[in-house]
């Protein structure tokens, strides 16, 4: 039978080669995806995005951005340990840190995907932007948009860092070691 591109179908190739063949398509990692943000702290929101897209892919690199323009109130160290101490139960998930177009660093990684998590419109015109702009800089890089939870929808990592700061409660915002970390950013405040 006569195909285009030497391309065989499903049936032609059988069943059993479809997982060998997708990993070795990604270079025999598998379905990798980015979820890069600064995280600075990273909250529950964030770690809902995380877990869910753990289920959607088999390596989801969380890849926290070291941008020099800003003063974050966590170190890109800082970020990373917290990250990997709240995805230590998540096998499949990998943190790593990038300065460079988000694009490069995917390449990098052989990652193909972008993980955005979207609360609002107001979120959605500024990722649809990003998106576009990554696609352009590299047409084989996808983003996926995941919808926040709702219980989640209000939360960012600039209103926690603006509670704890002014010695509010963020117990239900960030996970536990979250809240350790900014108690020591932010003395004084109630535990």
């Amino acid at each position: 039978m006569e195909t285009r591109n030497n391309e065989r179908t499903h049936t032609e190739r059988g069943a059993g080669t479809l997982e060998s063949e997708r990993l070795e398509f990604a270079g025999g990692q598998g379905r990798i995806a980015v979820y890069p943000g600064s995280f600075d702290p990273v909250t529950c929101g964030h770690l809902d995005i995380i877990q869910r897209a753990s289920r959607q892919f088999d390596t989801v690199i969380v890849a926290v951005l070291n941008n020099t323009s800003k003063n974050p109130l966590f170190s890109v160290e800082e970020r990373r340990e917290l990250l990997a101490e709240v995805t230590k139960d998540i096998p499949n998930v990998r943190i790593d840190s990038f300065r460079d177009l988000l694009v490069r660093f995917m390449r990098s990684q052989g990652a193909r995907t972008i993980v955005r998590g979207i609360r609002s419109v107001t979120d959605f015109e500024y990722e649809l932007q990003m998106a576009s702009t990554n696609h352009q800089l590299d047409g084989e890089i996808e983003t996926i948009f995941m919808m926040t939870n709702p219980k989640y929808s209000y939360l960012s990592s600039s209103i926690v860092k603006e509670i704890a700061k002014f010695q509010g409660s963020v117990k239900d915002l960030v996970p536990p070691v979250v809240q350790s970390a900014l108690t020591t950013k932010f003395p004084g405040r109630p535990s």
